[in-house]
């Protein structure tokens, strides 16, 4: 029998349907055999996972490393660091640095940071009215999906008019690429925002009422019916209300291929936390009232939402504890942290392992093209695997943290449930508790394996190429000729 690189024996493992005892053997970065330890190929290193979990590495579909433009706040290296040391395996990096990710040239210089990456990665490149003309070729330069802003966030910018939305839409339909969607309204929102501040409102919950969560059901409702008439594929970011759930299983229900993440702040903290923590808490969408909490972890359980993401957006301390809540930088990391908040969740009873395997592992991989290759832990898989202790209790310090933002509204709070041990492609990246610091540069873009599913393009023959290619109104006449 063929000696393989590794044989992780003797723990637990997890996917989205079952918990079994199993040994697992990894060979050339890929899984070769899940099984009995008997049945295991002997191996030049052993990993004793003995009263241990081992689970598929979480897939984080929305970071912001910062890089290039903004080193003081993180770079590809320290970001990657700490989704490695939080039992991330791959990230997607959003297009909100500087320069934008709209160019090739800003793509090639992402490409160029991410170089240093200890994780796998996808670029979302950016969708706007500046880059719709050339999405295909931001595609063949190495993006391997886009996001529109289509509320403001951090770097302001401007979110794409509808003409422009429904255009990309209608491009990226066919191709079967999916893009993500910042769902805020940009309108309402500036004008809520200029009144509070006329009215001289620079308190923490002025954010929150800045950003009603009306602006999401209208985003979500303008963003669902462009993608149901193209066909095009859309994934709503960060969804922060109760309110909007409505929306997203309305839009499922209807075939529309929506596909929705949620972030640990939006499940376990509220405004009794943005009153404590002030700008240290400030994100968009901003973290709302008691009563969203539970409605998002049941759109969860339901599959309304899909998805775990962090949103995870670093900033230095001094950017986040400004007196006025306006002038606070939106964001905070959060790579790191995802897995041990939501295994201590787990350890609470509010879901099971095999629900966090879903949500963190195998439906991103599923709605970013990489089904069968990473999420799951079976053979012919990248070995990307995170080993967990769900009995190791501590305090989760921001002064620990992996990222160069060294401020988090999770600081000091307890958790039950830590990665002890991250593989990429079947190499340590974190071992023991520790970053395996010449792993550095160790990932790798994910464009190479990403196969989307076979395009469902809808209403082609009022696409734009359609009705502007030459005999079009020739065409359109005759359709609409009555007849004689």
């Amino acid at each position: 029998m063929k000696t393989v690189d590794m044989v992780i024996r003797g723990g637990k493992v997890v996917s989205s349907q079952r918990i079994i005892s199993a040994s697992v053997a990894i060979d050339g970065g890929i899984v070769v055999a899940v099984g009995q330890d008997d049945t295991m190929p002997p191996a030049r290193e052993t990993v004793d996972a003995t009263g241990l979990y081992v689970l598929p590495g979480a897939i984080d579909s929305h970071v912001h490393f910062r890089d290039p433009g903004y080193p003081h706040k993180e770079t590809w290296k320290s970001g990657s660091a700490a989704a490695a040391c939080g039992g991330v395996t791959t990230v997607f990096d959003m297009p909100n640095t500087s320069p934008p990710t709209g160019t090739i040239e800003a793509l090639q210089m992402k490409l160029r940071a991410a170089e240093s990456s200890y994780v796998d990665f996808g670029i979302h490149a950016l969708f706007g009215d500046e880059s719709v003309d050339h999405l295909e070729d931001l595609l063949d330069a190495g993006a391997t999906s886009f996001k529109a802003f289509v509320g403001n966030t951090f770097g302001n910018l401007p979110a794409p008019t509808d003409g422009a939305l429904l255009e990309g839409f209608e491009k990226l339909a066919p191709l079967g690429v999916r893009t993500v969607v910042h769902a805020e309204n940009s309108s309402i929102m500036a004008r809520r925002q200029k009144r509070l501040r006329d009215a001289g409102r620079i308190d923490p919950l002025a954010h929150l009422a800045a950003r009603p969560a009306v602006a999401e059901i209208e985003a979500i409702g303008r963003v669902a019916t462009l993608a149901e008439w193209t066909g095009a594929r859309v994934h709503i970011a960060h969804h922060s209300a109760a309110d909007s759930l409505y929306v997203l299983r309305d839009a499922k229900a209807r075939g529309v291929d929506i596909t929705a993440e949620t972030c640990p702040q939006y499940l376990l903290l509220n405004t009794n936390d943005m009153l404590r923590l002030g700008g240290i808490l400030r994100v968009n969408p901003p973290v709302r009232e008691a009563r969203h909490n539970q409605p998002l972890w049941d759109a969860l359980r339901e599959g309304v939402i899909d998805m775990i993401a962090t949103d995870h957006a670093p900033h230095a301390p001094e950017e986040k504890t400004r007196e006025s809540i306006w002038e606070c930088d939106c964001g905070f990391p959060g790579v790191e942290t995802q897995m041990a908040l939501m295994l201590t969740e787990v350890n609470r009873g509010r879901a099971s392992l095999m629900d966090y395997v879903r949500w963190s592992a195998e439906a991103p991989a599923k709605a970013w093209g990489l089904a069968g290759v990473k999420g799951v832990i079976t053979p012919g898989a990248h070995a990307d695997i995170v080993i967990v202790d769900m009995d190791r209790t501590g305090t989760l310090s921001e002064n620990r943290l992996r990222s160069i933002s060294k401020i988090s509204p999770w600081h000091n709070r307890a958790v039950q449930g830590y990665p002890l041990h991250t593989l990429v492609r079947g190499r340590f990246v974190m071992r023991d508790g520790e970053l395996v610091e010449d792993a550095a540069g160790w990932g790798k873009t994910i464009k190479g394996i990403q196969a989307m599913p076979e395009a469902q393009v809808r209403h082609p023959e009022t696409f734009i190429t359609a009705v502007t290619e030459p005999g079009a109104a020739a065409r359109e006449a005759d359709i609409t000729r009555s007849p004689s």
